[in-house]
């Protein structure tokens, strides 16, 4: 398989005006060998041009994109060695699933027996065995995403590009795919790079996950990673679902102990003390303008004895109850700021009700708001 590296991409479109758009900006980063790569962010972030850059559909305005420490900016696309997957399928109405599977092989001429041999290899792959004979009218949205992903494998490519590849699929079989892409990445141990705006995607799928925002990277990092130590304010509010909450404020200092305590000129503040590690990476921002976040599995109903993380607890409204079966979602409003919390589907909540809620502190984050980066 091979190593992608990206050095100072950039990507400028031309405008009536002259200046140009700039739709990628100088992303550098390096894809090793066999790993799953997310690109994620939100749609016109640039992942999908920096994908296709990779492919050799765009032209680079600057910087290099290397395969296997071989530059390939000047290279056309059939001689980089690359297999993209794309979000609309482009299958050959009139070919049946072999034809179509076999096509790309046949136009560089391999034999027959070889072509016949990869067919049949990729078909066992993704359960294509009994479909071989049919033509893509004949078969669901499922079954040509899988015809298109084996059309990409029976190339034996150095790397896969999947651009937005189950965008157009029912909920039910998009995670039903992105366990078949998983399984195969697996299974082939190749270099893979998928784009997706759908953050559930990209967090289950991805070794890494590149998030991306204006055409810049944000963070690379591990899933787990970028969910419990976010670089800024937009990867903690893009990942995970529902989002991380903020409540802007300030850090004050009182009989020893650092607290959050939120602005609030209508109601009660919430007022959070901060655990001693996360008081003493604050230290320098006592007085100042913060925002602080923290997701919502990490609050609960405060009752008459709550756990000691769950101490700091405010009184909220319930805004509207969304029960999802397996936890229930609350919106709530402290006055100033509306967040989410997830609750157990046991509990029991109406909407216009005061409830009484406990943040665990220690799980917080803080963020400079000037700056939007991370308090570390």
């Amino acid at each position: 398989m091979a190593r992608v590296v990206l050095q100072d991409l950039i990507k400028t479109y031309p405008d009536k005006q002259g200046a140009g758009v700039l739709a990628v900006d100088r992303v550098t980063l390096e894809i090793r060998d066999r790993e799953f790569m997310v690109f994620v962010g939100p749609s016109g972030c640039g992942k999908s041009t920096t994908l296709r850059m990779i492919a050799g559909l765009e032209e680079i305005s600057g910087g290099t994109v290397a395969i296997d420490d071989r530059v390939v900016n000047d290279v056309p696309p059939k001689d980089r060695d690359i297999a993209m997957v794309f979000q609309n399928y482009a299958l050959y109405p009139h070919m049946t699933v072999r034809e179509n599977l076999a096509f790309g092989l046949k136009l560089r001429k391999f034999p027959a027996a070889e072509i016949d041999a990869r067919v049949r290899e990729a078909a066992a792959m993704l359960g294509l065995e009994t479909l071989l004979e049919r033509r893509p009218k004949a078969l669901s949205g499922g079954q040509r995403q899988r015809v298109a992903v084996g059309r990409a494998i029976v190339r034996k490519p150095k790397v896969f590009l999947f651009d937005e590849p189950l965008s157009n699929l029912d909920a039910k079989m998009r995670v039903t795919m992105r366990t078949e892409i998983a399984k195969l990445h697996a299974r082939l141990g190749a270099t893979m790079i998928y784009v997706t705006h759908d953050q559930v995607e990209a967090m289950t799928m991805g070794d890494r996950i590149c998030v991306m925002k204006d055409g810049r990277i944000q963070q690379v990092a591990a899933p787990i990673e970028l969910y419990r130590h976010p670089a800024n304010l937009f990867v903690a509010g893009f990942i995970g679902s529902p989002p991380m909450n903020f409540f802007r404020g300030v850090l004050r200092r009182a009989d020893g102990r650092v607290s959050f305590v939120e602005d609030n000129a209508r109601a009660v503040p919430v007022t959070l003390v901060l655990p001693p590690d996360l008081a003493a990476r604050a230290a320098s921002h006592v007085g100042a303008r913060v925002v602080l976040g923290i997701r919502p599995e990490d609050m609960q109903e405060a009752g008459a004895a709550p756990a000691p993380e769950f101490a700091s607890a405010a009184a909220v409204a319930i805004e509207v109850v969304e029960p999802m079966g397996a936890e229930t979602y609350l919106y709530l409003n402290t006055g100033a700021t509306n967040f989410i919390a997830r609750m157990p589907p046991s509990d029991r909540f109406e909407a216009g009700q005061t409830l009484k809620v406990g943040f665990n502190a220690a799980c917080a984050h803080l963020f400079d708001p000037a700056t939007e980066a991370a308090i570390v």
